[in-house]
């Protein structure tokens, strides 16, 4: 993989009645093939963490790189449709798309043809376990633990090198939770992509190979499996 660095980045929130340092100084190179847990407390950074490394942002001070390219000088948008993938907790799946549609509508933006598209997206619902009587389903009609496997089909439809997810079980049951990251972890193995997981739940650290433990905008510890 490409490397994915962040050296002293910093990040503040500013309003006309306050600053909030929400990372403050985080340096740290991510690997591929490996699953990443970033931990801490609602507030602690780790969803900054997140937007800044998927160019959703960029620092107010330090540098985030993606193969030596620093993102306050790339075309971001054209980085997270080509390199980056970010599973929300809300999904964004898009209600009025099947199943199938929200796997291909990323693909067929990048100009894929459609049916090469419907190739891809079939390969990789089934790769997540969607069964093919519910590729046709919208969303409504799936449950949470179902519409969670789109969107990561649909990431991995992507082909991108980094996958972002932030609270992925947050909206789940324990089952379902840990169906999730079992994926995940596979996914790493069998795509060799960078998985990396903003999360409360120490559950889910408990399955990654690297935990970063964030507190006050500062990662706090890193614990290798």
């Amino acid at each position: 993989m490409k490397s994915l660095k962040l050296n002293d980045v910093k990040y503040t929130y500013k309003n006309k009645h306050q600053s909030v340092r929400a990372l403050d100084g985080v340096s740290f190179e991510f690997m591929q093939g490996k699953f990443y847990a970033v931990v801490g407390r609602s507030g602690s950074g780790k969803t900054t963490m997140l937007s800044l490394i998927g160019g959703l942002d960029i620092p107010t001070e330090g540098v985030v790189t993606f193969d030596n390219a620093d993102t306050k000088c790339i075309d971001r948008d054209k980085f997270r449709l080509e390199h980056v993938s970010v599973i929300y907790q809300s999904l964004n799946l898009l209600p009025l798309l099947t199943a199938i549609e929200n796997v291909t509508f990323p693909l067929t933006y990048r100009g894929v043809p459609r049916d090469e598209a419907t190739a891809i997206a079939i390969e990789k619902l089934k790769s997540v376990g969607i069964d093919t009587e519910k590729y046709n389903r919208l969303p409504s009609m799936l449950s949470g633990g179902e519409q969670q496997r789109v969107a990561i089909a649909r990431a991995l439809a992507s082909k991108t090198e980094v996958i972002l997810a932030d609270e992925p079980t947050g909206n789940l049951d324990t089952e379902n939770s840990m169906n999730i990251i079992e994926l995940l972890k596979e996914l790493v193995v069998s795509e060799n992509v960078c998985v990396i997981v903003a999360t409360h739940d120490l559950t889910v650290a408990e399955h990654a190979d690297v935990v970063l433990q964030i507190s006050d905008g500062k990662i706090a510890s890193v614990d290798e499996s």
